[in-house]
C-alpha cells in the first residue's frame, strides 16, 4: 500500500449496475469440499481447486483457462520454488485476480509500541507523524483467484521503518512511498477459509483466525461485514465509496512485514503487488468504519484510532507473496 500525500478528487461511480458479492470467497460447503492435511491440521479445501490438485504450483495455461481476458503475463517472468515453511509448498504463492480497500489512520503510539515484541522492536519501530501518534493501516482483500482458492482477509497493522534503516517518521514515510517499499507489523489478520488460517498461520506465523467475513458492493460502495469468531455477530463493518478517474498506469509496490517464527527467531516476508487500477484520497467521508463489542472491535478501540490520513482504493491488483525468511539474511549477519 502507497501512503502518498497526494490528494485525488473523489468522483463516485454511479453509472455500474448495484450488485451484491456477500457470497465471495466464503467457505467451501461440505458437498463441495474434501479434506487435506496440512503440518498436522485437517483442512477442508475445494474439490477439484487449484490447492487440492497443485499445492501453491497449478500450470499457468490453467489459470488462463480459468481467467479469459486476464493478463497473466507478469506472472510468466516469476520463478517458483519448492519450500519448507512447516509443510511442503512452493513460493512465490500466486493472486492473480484481487481487489482491495485501505484506509491509514493515525494511532497512539505507545500503545502501537506496546504490542509489538521487545525483539522485534530491537530493529523496527511504528513511524511517529506527529507527538504521540504513530499510523495504522486497515485493509480488505478479496482474492478472487489465487493458488490457494478464493478467500476475503482484513490487516490491522502498524507501518513501520524498514530493519536496518533510521526511523525518521514523517520522512521514512514519504521515502518509502517514494520507493514504493512498505514496511508493517501485522497486528491481526481474521481470514475466512480454514485454508488461508493454516497457510498464514504455519507457514508465515501471522495472526490470522477463522471468522465470516462478507463483501458487499453496489454502484456506489464497497463493504466489508467481519463477524466475531465467538459469537458469530456482525463485530465491524468497513465501508468505502470506489473513486473515480482511476489510474490505469501500472503501479509496482512492495509490501513487507517483520514478525518472530515458530521458534521465537526474527523472521521478514514480503508481498509484490501490481496495482492496474487504482485511486486514493485523503477525504475522511468517503470510509465508514463502524465498531461493535466483539473483541476485533474492542482491540481497535484500544488502538485510540484518530484521523484518517489516506483512503485506497484498489478494484484490480496482482500478487506475488514469498515464503518467509530469518530477518539475519536481510540484515547481511550471519
Amino acid at each position: 500500500m502507497k501512503f502518498a500525500s497526494a490528494v485525488l478528487t473523489a468522483v463516485l461511480c454511479t453509472t455500474m449496475a448495484s450488485h451484491a458479492l456477500a457470497a465471495t470467497a466464503e467457505m467451501p460447503s461440505q458437498a463441495d469440499s474434501t479434506m487435506i492435511d496440512i503440518a498436522g491440521h485437517p483442512v477442508p479445501v475445494v474439490k477439484g481447486g487449484l490447492y487440492e490438485r497443485f499445492r501453491s504450483n497449478p500450470p499457468l495455461s490453467l489459470v488462463a483457462q480459468q481467467l479469459p481476458g486476464v493478463d497473466l503475463s507478469w506472472f510468466e517472468g516469476l520463478e517458483k520454488h519448492k519450500v519448507d515453511m512447516g509443510f511442503e509448498s512452493y513460493s512465490p504463492n500466486f493472486y492473480y485476480q484481487n481487489s482491495r480497500v485501505t484506509a491509514v489512520y493515525t494511532a497512539d503510539l505507545e500503545r502501537l509500541r506496546a504490542l509489538m515484541p521487545a525483539a522485534v522492536l530491537a530493529h523496527v519501530q511504528p513511524l511517529q507523524v506527529w507527538p504521540g501518534r504513530g499510523l495504522i493501516a486497515f485493509t480488505a482483500y478479496t482474492y478472487e483467484h489465487c493458488d490457494n482458492d478464493a478467500y476475503n482477509e482484513v490487516a490491522v497493522s502498524i507501518i513501520t521503518n524498514k530493519p536496518g534503516k533510521a526511523n525518521l517518521g514523517p520522512f521514512t514515510l514519504v521515502g518509502q512511498s517514494l520507493s514504493g517499499d512498505f514496511w508493517g507489523y501485522v497486528l491481526k489478520l481474521p481470514v475466512n477459509t480454514e485454508l488461508a488460517r493454516v497457510r498464514g498461520v504455519v507457514g508465515y506465523n501471522l495472526p490470522k483466525w477463522l471468522t465470516a467475513i462478507d463483501r458487499k458492493e453496489d454502484g456506489l460502495s464497497v463493504a466489508y461485514e467481519i463477524a466475531d469468531s465467538q459469537t458469530g455477530k456482525l463485530d465491524v463493518s468497513f465501508r468505502a465509496r470506489k473513486l473515480g478517474d482511476l489510474s490505469s498506469s501500472v503501479d509496482t509496490v512492495t509490501n513487507s512485514f517483520t514478525n518472530l517464527d515458530h521458534q521465537g527467531q526474527l523472521a521478514y516476508g514480503y508481498a509484490v503487488s501490481r496495482q492496474l487500477r487504482h485511486g486514493s484520497s485523503r477525504d475522511e467521508d468517503l470510509v465508514v468504519l463502524t465498531l461493535g463489542d466483539g473483541s476485533l472491535s474492542n482491540f481497535l478501540r484500544s488502538l485510540q484510532l484518530g484521523k484518517m490520513l489516506k483512503y485506497e482504493y484498489v478494484p484490480q491488483f496482482q500478487s506475488a507473496l514469498y515464503a518467509p525468511k530469518p530477518l539475519a539474511t536481510l540484515l547481511g549477519e550471519r
